[in-house]
């Protein structure tokens, strides 16, 4: 039996069947991963380097966009590739190579970069909310925590259904600007001469490191490979290939759809915006004023319900990265919602942080800058990535050839280059240009940078030289064991939780199977009125009184049955008192009773079962 939990996106894994189709509806069958990973390079981090070029230069950084899209289509396709032969996604596979000491720090840098990426969306989505409905920043930020919901509700519908909201969110991109660029008019010559390379240097080098990073997401490569494997394929030679070759078309169609999104958000900005003489509209609220101006109603509204759409679908792609990174480097699952609401709030605070000390206005810098940080982190997601395909005792006939290997280790170094190149750039600045104390650059910002690097180095540098032999497993539980010869286990002293409701006769019914009646009972019973959390066993109220009296008849019944039985009240939290009575009893074995909670009463009430279980160390029977 396929153990599910070894599996990357358990919930969802294999869950499209793709066998028994012919022609277009085999295709469609694999169109939806690729989908999911390009609203990634149209989310609003994309729209604020995109507008900041557009209005600076003009139509000179298009081919930055260029060349990042066909990076980007490269290293997918790899990401994919990894995913469908090895069964692996990018962490995962980090897992495997990478001692420990390097995973760690390999999923803190992912960590930021997804924390980068919500940030992002964040910011665009509170944006979009402001200039459509007038709503302050800080409430549209705010408001960005509700869709936390909104993914665990997509998750519980299955794949697909999420699949058609993130293609839906994509459509309305798409059409708004395909109807800007009508209205607009952009000369056509002129925009074919962005395509020319040019030297970059100062603040356009800065702004196409931020294309480039918000363009080839490192989040997005981890997310690849995980999602392919929700196709569920025949694992022979015909059916791997096939699925490479339809996975290709659909990465293919997908970003390019994207690279028009992002042309068209910089040509918008150039022709708008540029060759009117408004060179320093870095801000996405400018951008919408002065599309007003300009252009009249539509054009601005279409671009705020663009904002808003590319926001809300790419928070949700954002989200099941971080599931991805997680599971695969720590080998570590929580609840989605935790984790989920963990990321969210993470990117929350400096957004809050940005509005009230620096002002609404600062937003476009902080939206900018957080591509940056993703184009920085860029380098240790693509080269394992490189190593992992490139690895033909593991990929097999499925290794990539050599004219890959040239063209994604070319990307690499260019990637590598430009942030080697930004961040000695940048280190100059402050060193030349700040006003304070300087120390602080010396004694951290500096050996934080070599550090990194030595890190990067490592990363590349290890997979030539030797292959990390220790045995590791993706199952975040373990691995079977040899069960062996089982001897009989008798319980002397039984724990029986009970609330005098009508579940207390299932719970006694199990737990005096287990013991029989050689076995000793204990009664245990919590109240936790105000006045016992304060005054514990002090407490004589008419709660407890009941409650002793409650406990006497059980006492007595168990007694006429031939079963011997003590009472144990506690006062307090439930689960810390009863685990106290647990381990003051030393206790053999505690039976019960489910509370029945469901949803989000869970949430809100929390469970004395779960907290119980991680505060002893007997088994625990739960009755429901």
């Amino acid at each position: 039996m396929s153990n599910k939990n070894s599996e990357s996106l358990s919930e969802v894994h294999g869950s499209v069947i793709t066998s028994g189709k012919t022609g277009w509806r085999k295709l469609m069958a694999f169109i939806g991963p690729a989908y999911l990973v390009s609203v990634g390079y149209m989310d609003p981090g994309n729209w604020a380097t995109d507008i900041a070029g557009g209005s600076q230069f003009g139509y000179k950084l298009i081919w930055v966009l260029l060349m990042s899209n066909l990076m980007a289509l490269l290293l997918q396709s790899l990401s994919a590739r990894l995913g469908i032969v090895r069964g692996l996604d990018l962490a995962q596979a980090s897992r495997n190579t990478y001692p420990s000491y390097i995973n760690y720090p390999l999923y803190v840098l992912a960590q930021i970069a997804i924390i980068a990426c919500d940030l992002a969306e964040i910011i665009g989505m509170a944006i979009g909310l402001n200039l459509l409905f007038g709503l302050p920043l800080i409430w549209g930020v705010s408001i960005t925590i509700l869709d936390t919901f909104l993914l665990l509700f997509l998750m519980n519908k299955g794949m697909r259904m999420m699949e058609v909201f993130i293609v839906s969110m994509v459509f309305i991109v798409g059409v708004s600007f395909l109807t800007e660029m009508f209205i607009v008019k952009p000369i056509l010559g002129e925009v074919l001469s962005g395509f020319e390379p040019s030297l970059l240097s100062g603040n356009a080098l800065y702004i196409a490191i931020g294309i480039i990073g918000a363009t080839v997401m490192p989040h997005n490569l981890y997310l690849h490979s995980s999602l392919v494997q929700t196709r569920k394929i025949e694992r022979t030679s015909k059916g791997i290939k096939d699925s490479l070759k339809y996975n290709l078309i659909d990465t293919t169609i997908a970003l390019n759809l994207a690279f028009f999104v992002n042309a068209a958000i910089l040509i918008l900005a150039a022709t708008a915006f540029y060759k009117n003489g408004l060179f320093e509209v870095a801000e996405i609220q400018d951008a919408y004023k002065l599309l007003d101006n300009i252009f009249g109603s539509v054009a601005p509204t279409l671009f705020a319900i663009a904002l808003i759409a590319s926001g809300q679908s790419s928070t949700i792609t954002g989200t099941l990265a971080g599931q991805i990174v997680m599971e695969g480097h720590l080998n570590l699952r929580i609840q989605p919602w935790i984790r989920r609401l963990l990321t969210r709030l993470l990117a929350i605070l400096p957004a809050f942080f940005t509005i009230l000390y620096f002002g609404e206005d600062a937003l476009g810098g902080l939206l900018i800058l957080s591509q940056v940080v993703l184009s920085l982190q860029l380098g240790f997601a693509v080269i394992p990535l490189i190593h992992f395909n490139s690895d033909r005792e593991k990929m097999k006939e499925y290794t990539i050839k050599t004219w890959v290997k040239i063209l994604a280790w070319l990307s690499a170094l260019i990637i590598v280059s430009l942030n080697v190149q930004l961040v000695i750039e940048e280190i100059g600045t402050w060193l030349t240009t700040t006003t304070i104390s300087v120390w602080w650059i010396y004694m951290l910002v500096i050996p934080l940078a070599i550090t990194v690097g030595i890190l990067l180095l490592y990363v590349f540098l290890m997979p030539f030289f030797r292959k990390y032999e220790h045995k590791i497993s993706n199952v975040p539980h373990g691995e079977a064991l040899e069960i062996g010869v089982l001897e009989q286990v008798e319980y002397k002293k039984i724990g029986i939780t009970v609330d005098f409701s009508k579940n207390d006769r299932n719970t006694f019914r199990h737990a005096l199977i287990q013991g029989g009646k050689n076995a000793d009972y204990y009664l245990i019973h919590i109240v936790e009125t105000a006045a016992a959390r304060f005054h514990g066993e002090k407490v004589l109220d008419h709660e407890t009184q009941s409650d002793t009296d409650n406990l006497e008849k059980y006492q007595q019944n168990l007694k006429d049955l031939g079963y011997q039985s003590h009472i144990e009240i506690g006062y307090g939290t439930a689960a810390k008192a009863i685990s106290e009575l647990v381990k003051a009893k030393n206790l053999d074995l505690l039976v019960m009773g489910a509370h029945g909670h469901k949803g989000i009463s869970d949430l809100i009430f929390g469970t004395t079962v779960d907290t119980v279980r991680h505060n002893v160390n007997i088994p625990i029977m739960i009755v429901k």
